[in-house]
């Protein structure tokens, strides 16, 4: 975005092709060598619908081969190929770990005891290796599930510590800097999903449990450097339910001061839908009238200064359908000026959002 387009001669085009061609040469050797060290060449032409026949190279070659193919140290790149990650995998497994199947990287795994088949130094050297490996391919790729994917199995593969009386030491240190690494991810990239996906595996699997407290001051933070991002929000939904159900916190204050938080949000970018959204999930299914009634005048206050708000609107016909609907006797006489008010700002969002005038017709 912003950046403008310059347009390259032909020669200069031949010449990218040329090396374009020669990356793919490249590139399609090394697969090949890598896929049938992974598996018979009999089944490489399915190799994504049937279970691999090993040829059970588990050797140190073909560990590299993984590493060059998947690293951005060189020409030759390809991080995506999640058929390569779970090879690496298995790799670890039977040169370090028991001879096990590596279990598919979407599939949160529970620990089990394994036999170790080298000491828990070296495995704990080698995985430290590949969370470094990982850490640099994120800076290139944050948003490659795979990636994300191997750092998890790293990390739920860390061995006890070599002193018995610290035996936690390693996995305590490894998840801690798992932790501060992706608070940098997320300084780069606020609104990076992924990021935020992997920290809540993160502070949900530490050894050493983070607080919810803790957590809801890191949204805090986040959602007051920007009130878009809406990973912060959703994150924010996660650990108030945690600490409502605790009983750590007084869900009647905590609401109060959660309406303030976002109604400033609101107010602040009103057409930014991530705090809009919050706002709906506080609401819910509207069963407090008091505070049914009192947000749906914040909301026509907001509308009075930015009268062709599409959020306000639309969020006051929810709202005021949920007064319908909960609170209000059929053909009482506030029952048909709620209908009425609702009527005519459906008829405004069909004018100002052509996109949606379907949806609103529905509605109405």
């Amino acid at each position: 975005h912003g950046v403008r387009r310059t347009r390259d001669t032909q020669q200069a085009l031949a010449a990218k092709r040329e090396r374009d061609k020669a990356k793919l040469s490249a590139y399609l050797v090394l697969t090949d060598d890598i896929l049938i060290r992974a598996c018979t060449l009999s089944l490489l032409h399915n190799l994504f619908t049937r279970t691999f026949k090993k040829n059970k190279d588990w050797s140190r070659e073909a560990f590299g081969l993984t590493t060059q193919l998947l690293s951005t140290h060189t020409d030759v790149i390809n991080p995506e190929f999640y058929t390569i990650w779970n090879y690496r995998r298995n790799i670890l497994l039977q040169r370090y770990l028991s001879g096990k199947v590596c279990h598919p990287p979407h599939i949160s795994i529970i620990r089990s005891p394994f036999i170790l088949r080298s000491s828990p130094d070296e495995i704990h050297e080698v995985l430290d290796n590949d969370l470094a490996m990982t850490t640099k391919l994120l800076k290139v790729h944050p948003k490659v599930y795979w990636i994300w994917n191997h750092r998890r199995w790293c990390l739920e593969h860390i061995p006890e510590g070599p002193n018995s009386a610290n035996a936690q030491a390693w996995r305590l240190s490894t998840w801690e800097r798992e932790l501060f690494i992706v608070e940098k991810m997320l300084e780069a990239d606020s609104r990076n999903f992924l990021a935020w996906d992997y920290r809540r595996y993160v502070v949900a699997s530490m050894p050493a449990r983070r607080s919810d407290k803790a957590e809801l001051a890191y949204t805090t933070k986040k959602i007051e450097a920007n009130f878009s991002n809406f990973s912060a929000w959703h994150q924010r939904t996660k650990v108030i339910s945690s600490l409502w159900a605790s009983g750590e916190t007084d869900k009647a204050s905590s609401l109060q001061k959660e309406f303030a938080l976002v109604q400033n949000a609101m107010f602040t970018l009103p057409e930014d839908q991530s705090a809009w959204l919050y706002h709906r999930w506080l609401i819910g299914s509207g069963d407090d009238k008091v505070i049914l009634e009192r947000e749906i005048e914040v909301v026509q206050t907001l509308l009075a200064e930015q009268p062709d708000s599409k959020w306000c609107m639309d969020s006051l016909v929810t709202y005021k359908l949920l007064l319908l609907n909960n609170h209000l006797h059929v053909g009482s006489q506030e029952s048909i000026n709620v209908t009425k008010q609702c009527l005519a700002l459906l008829a405004q969002l069909e004018e100002i959002d052509p996109m949606r005038r379907q949806r609103y017709h529905d509605i109405g």
